[in-house]
């Protein structure tokens, strides 16, 4: 028997929806959807149109099967563009490119990211732009007041400084809470790899511990097919969203810059 599908029924009671508007959005019997409730996966076009109703993505709802270990290192293969030692080493071409590129959706999951506005100082009108053509911006950084940011910052020997980093980065993203398309999140969620994602392309830079972000490798990965590397990582951005509080203006003040 299939294992009940416990994220369809949290999203549908987080929205207040009722099961009968899937019913009726994916035009099948009450019946069917009872069944998608029950653990049963729906065809293809009904997985999007769900995903699409409730405005998560296909993958929360829908995990990509596992896979065998021969079958994951395959896939790891093709889905491997390139690495960096360090995520500094990325060129700031290739950043700007990819967002410039994207077209239909960007995610940023990081604890501060003040890199990722210090390089390109016009960061926030780009992703507005980009926003305004469509593409769906989400961006969800460390909660400055949370446990998972405070126990990072002991680990990496800076203490409250990765806090005051955060409400810093947070700055270069108010102009982006009046913007239609564009999402600012605050996790508090150990945080095991920063995600910048742009479409079928993502960039995985993960945490060394006690070593600050940019000091770290970072994995240049391609969408190549439904159950990858990729796939996983996407997974798990989907799951830290999903459980992360939308942020205001009046959450975060001010604070010195720094980089992270």
């Amino acid at each position: 028997m299939a294992p009940v599908n416990e994220r369809l029924h949290s999203v549908l009671a987080q929205r207040g929806i009722p099961p009968e508007s899937l019913a009726e959005i994916c035009e099948v019997d009450p019946k069917t959807v009872s069944r998608w409730l029950g653990g049963r996966v729906p065809h293809a076009r009904h997985r999007f149109r769900v995903a699409r109703h409730l405005r998560v993505e296909e993958l929360f709802l829908w995990p990509a099967p596992v896979r065998s270990a021969q079958q994951q290192a395959a896939g790891a293969e093709r889905e491997l563009v390139t690495t960096y030692q360090n995520r500094a080493s990325v060129p700031r071409d290739t950043w700007l490119s990819l967002l410039k590129g994207a077209q239909e959706q960007i995610g940023v999951l990081v604890f501060s990211g003040t890199f990722f506005a210090q390089s390109n100082p016009h960061v926030a009108k780009m992703l507005a732009e980009r926003a305004a053509d469509g593409v769906r911006v989400r961006l969800c950084f460390g909660d400055s007041n949370g446990q998972a940011v405070a126990i990072r910052g002991r680990e990496e020997g800076i203490g409250d400084t990765l806090a005051a980093k955060i409400r810093a980065s947070l700055t270069y993203y108010r102009p982006l809470l009046s913007e239609v398309g564009c999402e600012v999140r605050l996790h508090d969620t150990t945080l095991y790899t920063s995600m910048f994602r742009y479409d079928n392309n993502l960039l995985i830079n993960p945490h060394v511990w006690g070593q600050p972000a940019s000091a770290n490798p970072l994995l240049y990965l391609r969408r190549a097919d439904t159950a990858g590397w990729f796939d996983n990582y996407a997974q798990s951005f989907e799951v830290v969203w999903a459980t992360a509080r939308p942020w205001t203006q009046d959450q975060e003040g001010p604070s010195s810059h720094g980089q992270d």
